[in-house]
């Protein structure tokens, strides 16, 4: 029986660490975004601020291309410590080649690449 595909996703607005979950050492691709790393998230409240449509077009594209990375796999866990992961989620949900793939979302802290290789390790082992 083959093994379904299961990626793990740490990411915040500046990069995404994909890592799939196999038996192998973890071979983890990145994905940066063009988000200026001095904005932790996008603020809506302040009115009619230009900037927004432009950060907006930035984190979409930096969306799509995770997106793209992913299309192939059966199991998703997006974790990280800012709202990135449901705006993603958002953004995956509204397109219809997703729909078959199981996306779940948990909220960490930021975490060095051991610390994710762990989460992973251990979020996998219990699904």
């Amino acid at each position: 029986m083959k093994r379904a595909k299961k990626l793990g996703i740490w990411m915040d607005h500046s990069i995404a660490y994909l890592m799939e979950f196999t038996n192998n050492p973890f071979e983890i691709r990145t994905i940066e975004s063009e988000f200026p790393e001095n904005k932790k998230e996008l603020n809506f409240d302040k009115g009619a601020n230009p900037s927004i449509n432009t950060d907006k077009h930035i984190l979409y594209a930096y969306y799509n291309k995770i997106g793209e990375a992913i299309k192939n796999y059966k199991q998703i866990v997006l974790f990280g410590p800012t709202d990135a992961k449901v705006e993603l989620f958002d953004v995956l949900s509204e397109d219809h080649r997703f729909v078959k793939i199981k996306v779940e979302i948990k909220e960490t802290d930021k975490m060095n690449l051991h610390q994710q290789h762990e989460f992973i390790s251990k979020y996998f082992a219990k699904n």
